[in-house]
């Protein structure tokens, strides 16, 4: 019972490790979005970056579940947390240069 929840929870980490990338359909699409909605995407976008790596975490810890999956959701948690990290690096130098 146990394995199964924390199999389910891999697959729900990896989902949403990969939601972010749901911000590219209105590029794509030609969609343009107002100031308001491009900001709660961005709010959900960091949301789902810290909800992705906070579960994906919690399956890799577990020795008995970690798999492929996990694996992979970690990784792509952890980029987008450090692409979010170098924006904010970015842009604090940017604005004392």
């Amino acid at each position: 019972m146990e394995n199964k929840k924390l199999k389910n929870l891999s697959v729900v980490a990896l989902i949403i490790s990969v939601l972010p990338l749901a911000t590219l359909l209105p590029i794509f699409l030609k969609i343009t979005l107002s100031d308001g909605v491009r900001s709660v995407w961005a709010g959900a976008n960091i949301v789902f970056v810290l909800v992705g790596v906070i579960l994906s975490i919690i399956c890799v810890r577990n020795k008995e579940s970690r798999s492929i999956i996990n694996i992979i959701s970690t990784m792509v948690s952890i980029l987008w947390l450090l692409m979010m990290a170098g924006i904010v690096v970015l842009a604090l130098f940017i604005n004392f240069v």
